[in-house]
């Protein structure tokens, strides 16, 4: 059987038809109709050129996100939305510029999806803040505060800035609450529901169709609720197996909720009011909250995650 030889008509056409198919977006019956050939043939061809090496593809990215990892960790948990930044980049403990990266790139990400009267719901956090000092661009949309803030600061400089930044850029309306997060008890958590405010904030949970939450590990530094409480209260949650809290929830590593009598200390939105909102984007960076990450994905809340390749293999 002769074998085909790749001469200079071969190469030529190979070529056009490859500008054909991938620089100009023609089909493969057109480039068939337009060579006097089947399709069959043209896809046979592309395939050999792939292979021989005469085509070549080349993606490029910047270099701060990590393609592979994005495609399998959104492969693996059926993500909507999922963007691993490379962490190689990092400088090893400068976990302030890490939460900045992170934050740039949900901002990014909030200025693709986020469509106009689009209602966006914000938690509070480190990585929200560093989020709300890199947007600079947003579709019209109301936006909501889905959860008071730690006590340990100021609840009208930090906590709401993000929230207003967000409203303001996007030219819609805004609902913040401001409040803790956790209350030294329920009366008091009842007491500050009832305010004006945040029964406006409250009662706009059910209208949010993109939410932006992050995860707390259980540690010093790594969650809101954990620097709020008692030396004796963290200690009692370990023991209970908690590793993790998001929105004010505490969580073990298998994402099932360890202290459910904390809720009615908390002003937050519910897991409940979570699980009705159509996208729920986690945010989660450091490998210190790895376990956390793992936790929050198990609570089948999240279908968009934004991380750091050490959080992403963790998850792998």
């Amino acid at each position: 059987m002769r074998t085909h030889h790749t001469g200079p008509e071969y190469l030529v056409q190979t070529a056009a038809m490859a500008r054909r198919f991938y620089l100009e977006g023609k089909s493969k019956m057109e480039i068939a109709e337009e060579f006097g050939i089947s399709r069959f043939k043209v896809a046979r061809t592309l395939e050999s050129a792939l292979r021989e090496g005469l085509i070549r593809l080349e993606i490029r990215l910047p270099a701060e996100l990590d393609a592979g990892l994005s495609d399998a960790l959104r492969t693996r948990y059926g993500l909507r939305h999922c963007i691993v930044i490379d962490s190689r980049q990092e400088v090893p403990d400068d976990t302030a510029q890490a939460t900045r990266r992170l934050g740039a790139v949900a901002a990014d990400l909030l200025a693709e999806i986020v469509t106009e009267n689009d209602v966006l719901g914000m938690v509070w956090g480190p990585e929200i803040e560093a989020l709300g000092l890199e947007l600079t661009t947003l579709a019209r949309c109301t936006v909501v505060q889905l959860c008071g803030v730690t006590p340990l600061r100021p609840v009208n400089t930090h906590a709401v800035e993000a929230v207003r930044r967000a409203a303001t850029i996007s030219r819609g309306a805004v609902y913040p609450i401001y409040a803790p997060l956790l209350l030294p008890d329920a009366t008091a958590a009842r007491m500050l529901r009832e305010q004006p405010g945040i029964v406006d904030a409250v009662g706009h949970f059910s209208q949010v169709t993109k939410a932006v939450v992050t995860v707390g590990g259980w540690g010093p530094g790594l969650s809101t609720i954990y620097d709020a409480l008692s030396e004796a209260e963290r200690e009692d949650y370990r023991r209970r197996g908690v590793c993790a809290e998001v929105v004010g929830q505490l969580l073990d590593a298998e994402g099932n909720v360890i202290a459910p009598e904390l809720t009615e200390r908390v002003i937050a939105v519910s897991f409940e009011e979570l699980r009705k909102m159509p996208e729920v984007i986690l945010l989660a960076d450091g490998t210190q909250r790895a376990t956390a990450a793992s936790a929050a994905m198990k609570t089948g809340l999240f279908n968009g995650v934004v991380t750091d390749a050490g959080v992403a293999a963790s998850l792998l």
